[in-house]
């Protein structure tokens, strides 16, 4: 479908272009939010003969997004949320979730204008892009931590906190087996002549003689 688009739009086009997209993204998002119109010839004399209107509100729109982004400097929201040992999240946390801390932050914001590709999924730090117009973007500092206490040490270290103490005792204890499997195997190599001499008396004993020798041998006392 070939549409006519009402703003800039990214890695689609700017305003006034006429693009072709797929007629589900057409219908689904361009068009209910106004941001682009058949491509029409109606449409496209209607676009032409409002065009100025158009871009001089564009031009108001990006300045005071602009002055917003200015406030949004060094913004950081911290949520608090359930993890394990390692950092994995019991859950997740969205676009929407972000949205919401920002708002309460002081900056409205929807859902839609928070960049984020996929569900956060561990505790951190995470930089997200925050779209305030379609030529205006700030960045976000999202806080995910266990605790306001966690959140801070992640704030001052710039790092995740990941408790890993019950980690390190198992893997020092992992190394004396394979040691004393290795000692033990230099043993069997030197216990194996012992075990060839223990074997020695079990030898078949010698053939008898003819003048009775037999009987000594066998230890026969009846005599």
């Amino acid at each position: 479908m070939e549409v006519i688009l009402l703003e800039r739009i990214e890695k689609l086009g700017q305003m006034g272009d006429v693009v072709s997209v797929k007629a589900g993204y057409a219908r689904n998002f361009l068009l209910p939010r106004n941001k682009a119109l058949r491509a029409t010839e109606e449409n496209r004399k209607s676009f032409d003969a409002r065009r100025t209107q158009l871009e001089a509100a564009n031009v108001k729109h990006r300045e005071e997004a602009a002055a917003i982004g200015e406030k949004f400097e060094r913004l950081s929201v911290v949520l608090v949320r359930q993890a394990g040992e390692a950092g994995q999240l019991y859950g997740s946390v969205k676009a929407r979730d972000i949205a919401e801390k920002v708002t309460e932050a002081g900056f409205t914001v929807e859902r839609r204008q928070i960049m984020l590709d996929r569900p956060i999924k561990a505790v951190g730090l995470y930089d997200l892009r925050v779209n305030l117009h379609p030529e205006v973007a700030v960045t976000v500092k999202a806080n995910i931590a266990r605790s306001e206490e966690e959140a801070k040490i992640q704030a001052e270290t710039g790092r995740a906190v990941i408790h890993q103490e019950e980690e390190e005792p198992f893997q020092e204890e992992a190394a004396p087996p394979a040691a004393g499997k290795a000692e033990g195997t230099e043993e069997v190599g030197e216990e194996s002549p012992v075990e060839a001499d223990a074997a020695a008396p079990e030898a078949p004993p010698a053939e008898p003689s003819e003048d009775g020798d037999t009987e000594a041998a066998s230890g026969d006392k009846s005599e």
